[in-house]
């Protein structure tokens, strides 16, 4: 690989916009695999990129070669000069004895190695001179900002504890210092590979926020939809070897696609029709051919060619004729479980019934896990009691995937686990039929497993599971790692799957629209029972009244909110409760024009205004949500 780091010419296309990056014409292979060819791209200054595939596509490879940890078979990579890069991969490798504080300031940033010096001078009061030359180099470069910064970002993603050691931290926990490491460098561009993996809820939303508003420029991989949506301004796909770009976020994304896989079927009919005339052709030819005739010839295998492509796309649409569920499926009955002074279960009592779906919320640590262990009888409570019905079959998911025997194949894997899923009127579907539906062809099927992506792995796993129909379906994490082709593959089967369903998720787009409603983990083994999706739940929590207190609280309360509000002028009081009831408008009226996208008789020139029209109204929503920040920060401040 050759990566450059001199300016070119091409640093000044895209309407003059500086250039970072230039991918020109990469291509690289594993073996007889081909992952990508000849892809060329570019990313400038204030880009949010987001990079989509299908799992094996090669994203990770393309990742590693912006990174440098990788090189290109063919090709370049041309950086801008002085260019500053962090990359966040999904396993990040540190060294295991130095501590979360070492691990940050080992950094070749200047303004970190001024703070590292304050700190270490802090420990030592008897250096005054020390103290005092450390304490000047703060001031002269600002770096008081730049320290309550980073402390804000490792306290968001709990990190405080910087004494510890990372032998002692889980793959979770280092995933989030890699994170906190990359944002606190500073960079110019930030690469992320699946940057929301191993984030609670509310780290994710905080770091939606972050990126959000922040000067970055970004390129990352990401499953996260709502995260596309709220975070990236362009999206480039690669899809069947050929890169697409889409200015706008994932909602443009999935009108501009929708259109553009419209505009080529059209051209496939059009090529399908002109081969059977010329096919025609072809049959009423003698033998002799002319030099006119036989150029006709050539362009008939061209179309021809043409007129054969068809895409790999599926749409999961099965009746699945699940083994019976009895009347009694699984009752928690006064229910706790402790580890040491730590509960995560109290007194819990719960009756699951038929075809419920219900998603699993909760920070990290609040016991979402040991939850399920207890369902499938992998620990046992402390107190109460767990029954399950004779008639229950679990399917468990969980996060530490598939166990790899080496030298076995995809469809060998899968046939361990079950032949066929059983259908209504006496119908079947096959293993490898059920691969084929998630995106294995008969090619893929007969892969090793050892060779397959981390994404492709968890796919397979996926089906081991689903293979073996069962009537109670567990997924604890299931979208990590999947591709968002795959996650709506795997979301129209949970849509049609007719059993019970228990998820825990971290991915809110994926929630909202599979699960019925929540079993929220507060901490200390409260669990509340929530009738909604993550949506329905983050709106009842912004609109929740404040809790009763006793008269002497209350009155103290009502003396606080009293001198928060008088930090307001009364007209930006005015103005904060307007901006509340006019974003609440707009949001109506986004929901509204989004459903008229699901015309399928519109034309594009109708869906290109349509995208316009909805352009801006995000773009009015999120500029008084900005000001509605800026106004609710000066108030609680």
């Amino acid at each position: 690989m050759s990566i450059s780091h001199q300016p070119k010419n091409h640093f000044l296309c895209k309407k003059n916009a500086v250039n970072y990056l230039t991918v020109e014409n990469i291509s690289k292979s594993y073996g007889e695999l081909l992952l990508f060819q000849d892809l060329s791209f570019s990313i400038h200054k204030d880009d949010k990129i987001a990079f989509v595939a299908k799992n094996g596509s090669g994203k990770t490879s393309i990742l590693n070669i912006l990174s440098g940890t990788d090189t290109p078979d063919n090709g370049q990579v041309v950086f801008r000069n002085g260019l500053r890069v962090s990359f966040l991969s999904q396993s990040p490798v540190f060294e295991e004895e130095l501590t979360i504080e070492e691990t940050i300031f080992n950094s070749d940033l200047p303004i970190l190695k001024i703070i590292d010096n304050y700190e270490k001078a802090l420990l030592r009061p008897d250096d005054e001179d020390a103290y005092q030359k450390a304490f000047e180099q703060m001031d002269s470069h600002n770096a008081w900002e730049f320290e309550l910064q980073f402390k804000q970002i490792l306290f968001q993603l709990k990190l405080e504890n910087l004494d510890q050691k990372l032998k002692t931290m889980s793959g979770g926990q280092k995933k989030r210092l890699a994170l906190a490491k990359a944002l606190i460098n500073n960079p110019d561009l930030l690469i992320l590979d699946e940057p929301t993996n191993h984030l609670d809820l509310e780290m994710i939303e905080w770091l939606e926020n972050y990126f959000a508003k922040a000067q970055l420029t970004l390129f990352m991989v990401t499953h996260d939809r709502y995260f596309l949506e709220r975070v990236c301004n362009e999206i480039i796909e690669l899809d069947q070897g050929k890169l697409y770009t889409y200015k706008g976020n994932y909602s443009y994304y999935l009108e501009n696609k929708g259109a553009r896989i419209a505009n080529e079927n059209v051209e496939l009919g059009k090529a399908k029709q002109l081969y059977k005339k010329e096919l025609e052709w072809m049959r009423r030819q003698p033998k002799a051919r002319t030099t006119k005739s036989k150029s006709r010839i050539d362009d008939f295998h061209q179309i021809k060619e043409k007129a054969h492509q068809r895409r790999k796309d599926h749409q999961i649409q099965l009746e699945l004729n699940m083994e019976r569920l009895g009347s009694k499926i699984v009752e928690f009955h006064n229910v706790s479980k402790s580890f040491g002074e730590k509960s995560v279960l109290k007194k819990f009592d719960y009756v699951f019934k038929k075809g419920e779906r219900i998603g699993i919320i909760g920070k990290n640590g609040t016991g979402k896990s040991t939850f399920l262990n207890l369902l499938t009888n992998n620990l046992s409570p402390d107190s109460g009691k767990i029954v399950i019905g004779d008639t229950v079959k679990f399917g468990y998911y969980t996060q530490a995937g598939i166990a790899i025997k080496p030298g076995q194949k995809v469809i060998e894997t899968i046939k361990e686990f079950g032949e066929h899923i059983p259908l209504t009127k006496g119908r079947q579907i096959s293993a490898g039929q059920l691969l084929e539906r998630f995106l294995f062809d008969r090619k893929k099927q007969y892969d090793y497993v050892e060779k397959l992506s981390g994404g492709e792995q968890k796919r397979l796993y996926l089906c081991t599971i689903l293979i073996q129909n069962p009537n109670f379906l567990i997924l604890d994490e299931p979208t990590n790692d999947l591709d968002i082709v795959t996650l709506n593959v795997l979301e129209e089967f949970l849509l049609d799957f007719p059993g019970c369903l228990l998820v825990v998720s971290h991915d809110r787009y994926f929630m909202d629209k599979i699960v019925d409603h929540l079993f929220v983990f507060k901490g200390n083994g409260s669990i509340e029972d929530f009738p909604g999706n993550y949506t329905d739940y983050r709106e009842y929590e912004a609109s929740a009244p404040p809790v009763e207190t006793s008269k002497n609280q209350s009155a103290g309360t009502e003396s606080q909110k009293q001198n928060q509000a008088n930090k307001l002028s009364f007209n930006e009081q005015k103005e904060l409760k307007n901006l509340e009831s006019k974003i609440k408008s707009l949001e109506t009226d986004k929901k509204l024009l989004e459903q008229k996208f699901g015309d399928t008789s519109l034309s594009t020139e109708k869906i290109n205004a349509l995208s316009e029209q909805l352009q801006n109204i995000m773009d009015e929503i999120e500029a008084k949500e900005l000001r509605w920040i800026e106004l609710s920060e000066k108030l609680e401040s």
